[in-house]
């Protein structure tokens, strides 16, 4: 009896180690809501720790009842089900990164943006294996439809597609020295729209007009800010600043409400003058692209900020307050991101037609 004891013991740590060196497929979480909260543990009631957006991808560690365990860059959290899909993954990264990559059709690329994230595989719920700099030339190993598998030195990983695609339409030379003059909308005693949880449009505005002069800086625009703070300016002395600054853009930032209507939702450029309809359409075009906003298009606008400036001037709305979803979107940074990208694709595009 002692002996059947001892085999038993010893068939059940067989079967331990046999499912530790051949592990099950493991599985992925797609992210099927804009925004999900992550939480330190499995339920509603442990911390949130960061969010996470629609169509991201994460490896998932392990599952409790309607609560799964991701994977994220540094670190793991838990997410609902409820507004995940879960899909079948492959055992590792290296795993997943040999069965997908093919030889490539290209040998070498060349990084066009500072800091480039490069994936341990194809997909953005890898690991970040490193950053490659702006003007580095690296070999492409292999590709998948999506992604360049690329290698330099004992730098190597993964890179989306997209990037190179867009920095090659974009032509980024294209907006070096050029004067960007950035409104943002509203300002002190004038707070704008209001949204759904009492926000108001000039906090808004300025946190995006900050992010924005950023990126153009980077890419060697110079940038100025109709109000560099909070406080009242007048419409008049925005304009009358843009007409004498040298201006070869000007764009008026805003958000909007309808407080009425509140699951109206969407992006929408605005410009006066015909000749500013081209600035208008590319703008537009990108900031969907970016975002997969509602396409409210572009349209003629008589506002006096757009009317009374005589250099290429546009006015954007970036989205409804008033819709409480698309109000806690706004202030992810995620987001905001994603906005500006998609104003300075915009610009560069225009600039680079010009």
């Amino acid at each position: 009896m002692h002996k059947l004891k001892v085999v038993g013991i010893c068939f059940s740590l067989l079967l331990v180690l046999t499912a530790m060196t051949n592990p099950a497929n493991k599985k992925d979480a797609v992210i099927d809501t804009e925004i999900l909260n992550v939480r330190s543990g499995p339920g509603e009631s442990f911390e949130e720790i960061m969010e996470v957006h629609a169509n991201e991808t994460y490896p998932i560690i392990q599952q409790q009842h309607d609560w799964v365990e991701i994977k994220l860059d540094s670190k793991t959290g838990w997410v609902t089900t409820e507004y995940i899909s879960i899909h079948e993954g492959k055992t590792s990264s290296s795993n997943k990164s040999k069965a997908n990559s093919k030889q490539s059709t290209i040998d070498k690329i060349t990084i066009p943006y500072k800091n480039t994230h490069l994936r341990s595989g194809p997909s953005t719920g890898y690991e970040i294996t490193g950053f490659a700099d702006k003007g580095t030339s690296f070999n492409v190993v292999g590709e998948t439809e999506d992604w360049y598998e690329i290698k330099q030195k004992d730098l190597k990983g993964f890179l989306k597609k997209q990037f190179i695609k867009d920095a090659e339409e974009a032509v980024p030379s294209s907006i070096e020295n050029k004067t960007i003059v950035i409104d943002p909308g509203h300002g002190g005693r004038d707070v704008g729209a209001i949204g759904a949880s009492g926000t108001f449009e000039k906090d808004y505005a300025y946190q995006t007009s900050l992010e924005l002069k950023q990126e153009l800086t980077v890419l060697g625009a110079n940038v100025v800010l109709t109000r560099p703070k909070d406080e009242f300016i007048s419409l008049g002395s925005r304009t009358s600043y843009a007409n004498v600054a040298g201006t070869d853009a000007f764009i008026s930032i805003h958000y909007n409400s309808t407080p009425a209507l509140p699951d109206v939702t969407g992006i929408g450029t605005y410009y006066y003058h015909g000749q500013n309809k081209e600035l208008a359409t590319y703008v537009q075009k990108e900031l969907i692209k970016e975002t997969n906003a509602e396409d409210r298009g572009v349209a003629f606008g008589n506002f006096l900020v757009i009317r009374q400036t005589f250099k290429p001037a546009i006015l954007i709305e970036l989205g409804f307050l008033s819709n409480q979803e698309k109000e806690q979107l706004l202030q992810t940074n995620a987001y905001q991101k994603k906005l500006v990208q998609g104003m300075v694709n915009g610009l560069l595009k225009y600039f680079g037609n010009k």
